[in-house]
Formats: C-alpha cells, sequence, structure tokens
C-alpha cells in the first residue's frame, strides 16, 4: 500500500509516533488510509452540508474496513461573488483547489481518496487532482437545492437576479422583489437549476466518477447520507480492485460526458472544465468536437433556466442514468468502459427507465436534434466561443445588431439598466477574460438585467469572460482569442454590425481585412486590472486561451 511509506518499518516509527498523537491506534494504521476531501464550509449554501456527508463517507470505509482521515478543500459560492472584485477569484480556486489537494495526498501518502465537492469551480477542481494524483478516487457531492416557490411558481437563483433587473426596469415592486429573495433559495444545496455546479455533478456521473444519484439526489433528502455511505464502502472496492481515474476518465468517457452535456443542456463553463479535467488525465479535448457530438445528439432537458423543471424532477424521472438510457437507444454512448460502481456502462445505466417524458424527452420526441451546447467561430472568435444553444429562444438563434462595446462589466450593467441598450442590440462586454479581468468574471449580472428590462428575447450579448450555467437568451462567452492580448473581440468598434448565427455555429463582424488589419496596427494593449497577491500569479501565467485546459497555472 501507498501508506506503507508512513505506516511500516523502523523508518517510519517517527512517523507513527504522529499517528499515535492523532489518536489512531495500531489497527488503523494497518487499514488503506483513505483521505476524505472535504470541502465544507459555512459561506457556501451548497456546502454548509458537506459535514454530514463526511460523516456518512467515514462509516461507510470504516464500515468497508478502511481508516478514513478528512482534509479540507476550500470553495467558493459563486452568487455571493458575483458582481464584485470576488467574482475575478472565483475560477482561479479551481487550480488552487487542485494543487492543494493533490499536496495533501502526495504528503501524506493516502492510499486512496473520496472526494466530497458541490458547487462550480470545487467539482472541477477535485476532478482534476482526482485525474492527476491517479490513485483509487470516488465522487459524492452534497446534492442541489430544492427548487424555491414564488406564487406557486417553482424558481431558482436566476429568477432572483432577473428580479433585481425587473425591479429596475419598473416591472416588479420593491415587497415583490424581497418576496423572492426569502424564498428562491429554501434550502442548503448546490442553486436548483442546471447551473455550473449541477452541470458538472451530472457529468461526474457520466463520466463514471460518481455512482448513481451523485447530480441529481436533492441535498435534505435522505437517501444523500445513504449515497455518502455508499461511496465510502465502494471506495474501498475500487482500492481492493486497483481501478483507478485514469482507468475510468478515458477519451471515451470524455465523449460520453459531452453527450450527455448535451442532452441535459448543460452550463458553457462544463467547455471550460472538461477540456481541464482531460488535460489531467493525458487527453487533449478539442473544442470542435463539442459541434461533432452535438451535431448527433438531441437535446433531451430543459431544466432551469431554459425551462420550468428543476434537479428534484430529473431526479424524480430517472435521473442522469435515464437520460443515458435514452441516449444509449441511438447508440450514442459507448457503454462497454468501466466506472466507479466497479461495472459498466451499459451494467450501471440497464433498466434505468425515463419516467417523466415531460422533464426527460424520449429521444424520439427530443426538443432539438442537436445538442445543447454550440462553439461558434468567425473573425469575431477566430478559436470559438460557446453558447447555451438550449436557453436561446427561435427568434435569437439567428441575429444582427450594432455592437455596443464595453471594456468591464460594470459599464454594460449601468447602461443596460440605463435604458441605453434597445432591441437589436448586441452588447459587447471585453477584457474580461482570464488574463485581461484577470480570473474571467462570469456575466451573469448584464445577462440578468437584460432579461429582467425584458430584452431577453432581442438582444444578444457577446464576452471574452464567461456565462453560468444560469444564464439564458443569446448568451455568447469564452470568445477566443481574449482582448486583452489582442483578440478581435478588441477591434470591435460600437456600431459595427455583428451576426451571430446559432445554427451555422458562426459569429462575425462586418469589417474588411484592409481595416481589420489597420486596427490592429493601431491597438495598444490594455493594462490588467490587476488585484495584488494570487490573482497578479495568475494573469502573468495564464496563455491567451479561455479553456480550462491551456489555463498554465500549473505548468510553469
Amino acid at each position: 500500500m501507498r501508506s506503507d511509506s508512513v505506516t511500516k518499518g523502523m523508518q517510519q516509527a517517527p512517523h507513527r509516533s504522529l499517528f499515535n498523537a492523532l489518536g489512531m491506534t495500531q489497527e488503523e494504521m494497518n487499514r488503506p488510509l483513505v483521505g476524505i476531501v472535504s470541502s465544507y464550509n459555512e459561506i457556501v449554501p451548497g456546502h454548509m452540508n458537506l459535514d454530514k456527508i463526511v460523516d456518512a463517507v467515514k462509516l461507510g470505509v470504516a464500515m468497508a474496513g478502511g481508516t478514513p482521515i478528512v482534509f479540507p478543500a476550500i470553495a467558493v459560492c459563486d452568487g455571493i461573488a458575483m458582481g464584485h472584485q470576488g467574482m475575478k477569484y472565483s475560477l482561479v480556486t479551481r487550480e488552487l483547489i487542485a494543487d492543494s489537494t493533490e499536496a495533501m495526498t502526495m504528503a501524506h501518502a493516502f492510499d486512496a481518496l473520496v472526494m466530497i465537492p458541490n458547487c462550480d469551480k470545487n467539482v472541477p477542481g477535485l476532478l482534476m487532482a482526482a485525474a492527476r494524483l491517479n490513485i483509487p478516487t470516488i465522487f459524492v457531492s452534497g446534492g442541489p437545492m430544492l427548487a424555491g416557490r414564488v406564487k406557486g411558481e417553482k424558481t431558482s437563483l436566476s429568477s432572483m437576479f432577473e428580479a433585481v433587473g425587473a425591479y429596475a426596469a419598473g416591472n416588479m415592486s420593491l415587497e415583490e422583489v424581497q418576496e423572492y429573495e426569502r424564498k428562491v433559495c429554501p434550502t442548503c444545496g448546490s442553486c436548483s437549476g442546471m447551473y455550473t455546479a449541477n452541470s458538472m455533478n451530472c457529468l461526474t456521473e457520466a463520466l463514471g466518477m460518481g455512482l448513481r444519484g451523485n447530480g441529481t439526489i436533492p441535498a435534505v433528502y435522505s437517501a444523500r447520507i445513504q449515497l455518502a455511505k455508499q461511496a465510502g464502502m465502494q471506495i474501498m472496492e475500487l482500492l481492493k480492485k486497483d481501478i483507478k481515474p485514469r482507468d475510468i476518465m478515458t477519451k471515451e468517457a470524455f465523449m460520453n460526458a459531452l453527450t450527455v452535456d448535451m442532452a441535459l443542456g448543460c452550463s458553457t463553463n462544463s467547455m471550460l472544465h472538461l477540456p481541464a479535467i482531460a488535460h489531467e488525465a493525458g487527453i487533449e479535448l478539442e473544442m470542435d468536437v463539442a459541434n461533432a457530438i452535438s451535431a448527433k445528439t438531441p437535446n433531451l432537458c430543459h431544466l432551469a433556466p431554459a425551462g420550468h423543471t428543476y434537479m428534484e424532477d430529473l431526479d424524480e424521472a430517472g435521473g442522469v442514468y435515464a437520460v443515458m438510457n435514452e441516449l444509449d437507444k441511438k447508440g450514442l454512448l459507448k457503454i462497454d468502459i468501466i466506472t466507479c460502481t466497479g461495472k459498466t456502462v451499459a451494467e450501471n445505466i440497464k433498466g434505468c427507465i425515463n419516467k417523466d417524458p415531460e422533464v426527460i424527452r424520449p429521444i424520439e420526441n427530443s426538443y432539438s436534434e442537436t445538442g445543447g451546447i454550440a462553439v461558434l467561430k468567425g473573425n469575431l472568435a477566430p478559436d470559438s466561443c460557446v453558447v447555451k444553444r438550449s436557453a436561446v429562444v427561435p427568434e435569437m438563434m439567428k441575429h444582427q445588431g450594432p455592437a455596443r462595446v464595453f471594456d468591464c462589466e460594470e459599464d454594460a450593467i449601468e447602461a443596460i439598466k440605463g435604458g441605453k441598450i434597445v432591441a437589436g442590440d448586441v452588447v459587447v462586454i471585453r477584457y474580461e477574460g482570464p488574463k485581461g479581468g484577470p480570473g474571467m468574471r462570469e456575466m451573469l449580472n448584464p445577462t440578468s438585467a437584460i432579461a429582467g428590462m425584458g430584452l431577453g428575447s432581442s438582444v444578444a450579448l457577446v464576452t471574452d469572460g464567461r456565462f453560468s450555467g444560469a444564464s439564458r437568451g443569446a448568451s455568447i462567452g469564452h470568445v477566443s482569442p481574449e482582448a486583452a492580448v489582442g483578440g478581435n473581440i478588441a477591434l470591435v468598434e460600437e456600431g459595427d454590425m455583428i451576426q451571430i448565427d446559432i445554427m451555422a455555429n458562426t459569429i462575425s463582424f462586418d469589417i474588411t481585412e484592409e481595416e481589420l488589419a489597420k486596427r490592429r496596427a493601431n491597438w495598444v494593449p490594455r493594462q490588467p486590472r490587476i488585484t495584488t497577491g494570487y490573482l497578479e500569479r495568475y494573469a502573468s501565467l495564464v496563455t491567451s486561451g479561455n479553456r480550462g485546459a491551456v489555463l498554465e497555472v500549473n505548468k510553469k
């Protein structure tokens, strides 16, 4: 066992003395040491229940003959970090989480790991660590929040952001906004729609790194505690059989995850995280593959904010495995690959039927014949940009309008709320990328302001920042190359006509090559808006790309 290097032999007597200081018995030292990576904290609603998940996992590990040992991982609440300097720190925590988990695991010679994440960057950060470390590992998340209810209708956090925009437009009273405040987030858990956290927890299941229900069982259900105990027991089976993350997270598994992503209509942030996780597993996941998979994968779910169903509804309908079973009807998945259950995908999804065709559309009656995410290219985004196609209304699938250009999120919000943006406009927010922000802020506030002003079906938004899974409408993010390194988005001028064709996967602005060259020659690089400390280091190391796989923090 790996832990023999700290528990066995005369040279390890000093190590054992320190284990004695922990109150550990010789019997515990003779068992496999299983690291329980706890993301519990008291600031993130999705993490406030993780202490109970940790206790259940510990019990499961001990019942199966292991010695559970807890150590922490950080997590940021994107909702609380939204709209101020804190959002610059959200994405970069993913690298901190991966690095610190690697450090703790290697320093203490754990034999196996149980990862307990729940929110946006915490899940991919720990998946990156799992792929990098490649020792037996299993995931169990904290689970999604139950949907809120306002005036008899289910609702979620994105409705709260949109209510603020509606209030600014004079379409909602203060009392109504306050009712939303009290009711949209009624329990602990990751926010109740198909936002980034729930997207990544569902994709963890699709990758084969989490047990059935990892992405969908609500945080407050007792079944979540049972799942945690099962994960604790199952890690001992993975250790016994020596099944490691890279045995599970193969190229085929990532293709499965992308396919499920398209069917579920996940957050565009998955296009940042899946390539980063794959990169750690030694697999290069190119963005172009997303459109190839989307072209043959029907979109089966319209979970909030794309529709009026929520994670609790998906769980009741059969969860991720039921979605996978629908996809398998057309042979869209690789089903003979191993998962953390010790069984193949085929064995896992057998008999997992779709119990609610209103929540999970049967594959022969899909919302669309193509998937929920699209990657666009053109002279505005020569490398790529991403849109959550399943959340775009039909009339915005093809849009042309004048550019309204802003060099930061705050200026754009002021213009939107001030009534300076009108139907037909294309709002361009730049210098918000990983290097230029720095930190690649999420643009939920501008999209919510647009929706709240009643412009969600007539105004597009394009940015080199990124969009939350909570965003809806023609919100196009992750434009690469970003403005800070001279990407063409930096050369867009007020009034330039922008053409967006989501079905054709194109985005461009109407400019000649001569004019583009002239603007490039006159372009002056901006000084990044640096906050001293880790962000300064991050900005100095990040490359011009916007995908996680090309963030160079861990390579330098």
